[in-house]
């Protein structure tokens, strides 16, 4: 009997915890300077490419060391439709997300073949090799090259009383919240359902008509989409993009950002992006002298305190303290 009425005391409070968390969200930027503002708005563009990557790694079990070149795609996209035809920021983002669709469902096909450290080893090689691409000296006139692209920060429409920082926190938070919304139904329903099937029991899946090929290929055609939004937001936030800001690295820090914050947990998305862009900086002011040494600590550090990532380790400490109220309800019975 205890069971009902726990699940019905958690879902009392979740809408209102929902409501403050979001009116905290939204009031954050008026409490912060322009560039913690700014950080901000990086933590949500990396929390929809890690939820892009954890749909594919977390959820579906394909394990990608290059995602950075999605980024990269999706940044460039909007960055010359912007620069060389004039295209609208906005719709810029929707458009590089399409693209990046395309591209992933595109490279998926060819990536059923390959499983575990063969995969990453591909996607690794796509990660390595999209910098040199973005040179290439026929490419130049569309990617600038070694210079890059410049791109204007936009101003606020409607002649809101906001910042331009202020304005493209909100509206990357706007875009955030939609993609989440979308993976948060996706990954509830069937097609999320199938994805964990063939991570956990690919023969199983198989047998019970789960369309293998088709749903991987999917996946990684929508981890991209989401990898390439968040591309499309960085490069407006950054309002500059340059071959060598989307090197292998950033794909293997996307990678540590879903272990961080969490395999198969879509708040684990926002946790790792929080890691990602924060964690560096601290590390940077404790040791001007061995910044990455620090950033490496913390990273072990989490491991060892949290070995199912932040989103399990509060999963994980929510449980027990339902367990104890539930003990002292019993005991008071």
């Amino acid at each position: 009997m205890s069971e009902p009425n726990t699940a019905g005391g958690s879902g009392k409070w979740r809408l209102p915890g929902l409501v403050l968390l979001f009116v905290l969200v939204c009031a954050l930027p008026f409490m912060l300077s322009n560039y913690r503002v700014f950080q901000s708005t990086l933590v949500l563009v990396y929390a929809i490419a890690l939820l892009g990557l954890n749909i594919l790694t977390g959820y579906n079990g394909q394990i990608s060391l290059g995602h950075g070149a999605f980024y990269a795609i999706g940044a460039y996209v909007a960055a010359i439709l912007m620069d060389k035809f004039g295209v609208p920021y906005w719709a810029t983002v929707p458009l590089a997300g399409a693209a990046c669709l395309v591209i992933g469902f595109l490279f998926g096909l060819p990536a059923l073949r390959l499983e575990g450290l063969y995969l990453a080893l591909a996607t690794f090689a796509l990660g390595v090799s999209m910098p040199q691409l973005l040179k290439y000296k026929h490419l130049e006139h569309w990617t600038g090259g070694v210079q890059g692209i410049v791109i204007i920060k936009p101003d606020p429409p409607f002649g809101l009383p906001v910042s331009q920082d202020q304005w493209l926190y909100f509206f990357c938070l706007a875009v955030a919240l939609v993609m989440f919304v979308l993976a948060w139904n996706l990954l509830r329903g069937r097609v999320g359902r199938a994805l964990i099937a063939i991570r956990d029991q690919p023969v199983a899946a198989e047998a019970m008509g789960v369309n293998n090929a088709m749903y991987k290929s999917l996946a990684f055609g929508v981890s991209a989409m989401y990898t390439g939004v968040a591309g499309a937001l960085g490069a407006i936030a950054v309002q500059f993009v340059a071959p060598d800001s989307f090197n292998i690295f950033l794909s293997i820090t996307f990678l540590v950002g879903i272990v961080i914050g969490g395999l198969a947990s879509i708040p684990g998305a926002i946790y790792g992006a929080i890691f990602i862009q924060f964690v560096p900086n601290i590390a940077d002011q404790i040791s001007k002298a061995a910044p990455w040494a620090i950033y490496g600590v913390f990273m072990i550090g989490f491991m060892y305190l949290m070995p199912v990532g932040v989103a399990g380790a509060i999963r994980i400490a929510a449980a027990r303290i339902r367990h104890r109220m539930e003990g002292r309800r019993g005991r008071k019975k």
